[in-house]
């Protein structure tokens, strides 16, 4: 399947597949991130094995996916992600799980597209401006790079979009889809406390489960992962 989004950007993509087709699974990344990222590849494996077909993609400007890096922004991802449904959906039920920007970005899509039928976000970042601050403040846009990775060159317009979302607690107010937040307790990339005020204001059905000891890549915790969003999908998704 060839997707591409509004720029004409190839998406790059893989799939995993199960018993059901009326049901898909899209996994996005984090920050930096592409779809061959272990835990992605674990949790789509894991949730493929428990019946659910699942997508592993990457974000334009990431991974194999078309596009420029410092073209990355958490609303261009927004519009990959529309642009990946445009694709898919048909008549299929459809489950976004995101990972760290990932989860802002299944935030700020399913606030304006009810095509996402279940939402799950992992160590789901909610202050985009004040991540991008606190991690990337010392550097200068444009000249910098993110965590000193000199082929992942920090952009002005990265920044200036992380400024202009602000947070995603707006956004979230709109979203009524079933919405389950994880996040570990040592988490010090996108703290706890964005989960936790996060699921305070909630309106729809929502959980939030706190991963005991666990990191911002809960490399120690997938199979917790798994059967947590496993039971999710089968409450909600049938």
């Amino acid at each position: 399947m060839d997707i591409r989004n509004r720029h004409g950007e190839k998406i790059d993509h893989a799939f995993h597949e199960a018993d059901r087709d009326d049901v898909l699974v899209v996994l996005a990344h984090g920050v930096t991130g592409d779809k061959d990222r272990e835990m992605l590849m674990t949790l789509a494996n894991g949730l493929a094995a428990k019946g659910w077909p699942a997508m592993r993609m990457s974000f334009s400007g990431n991974g194999h996916s078309e596009g420029d890096f410092r073209d990355s922004t958490v609303s261009k991802e927004v519009d990959d992600l529309h642009a990946v449904l445009d694709q898919v959906k048909g008549s299929k039920k459809i489950a976004y799980i995101g990972h760290s920007m990932g989860g802002a970005v299944g935030a700020l899509a399913a606030a304006k597209d009810d095509r996402i039928n279940v939402l799950v976000s992992l160590a789901g970042m909610v202050r985009t401006k004040d991540f991008c601050d606190t991690e990337f403040g010392e550097e200068t846009p444009d000249s910098g790079y993110m965590w000193e990775d000199d082929t992942k060159p920090l952009s002005q317009a990265y920044v200036d979009d992380m400024h202009a979302i602000g947070d995603t607690f707006a956004a979230a107010r709109d979203v009524r889809t079933p919405w389950l937040l994880i996040h570990g307790t040592e988490d010090d990339v996108v703290l706890p406390k964005d989960s936790d005020d996060l699921y305070l204001k909630l309106k729809g059905k929502k959980k939030l489960v706190r991963v005991e000891g666990a990191d911002h890549m809960f490399a120690n915790d997938y199979d917790l992962l798994i059967e947590e969003i496993d039971d999710w999908l089968g409450e909600h998704l049938g």
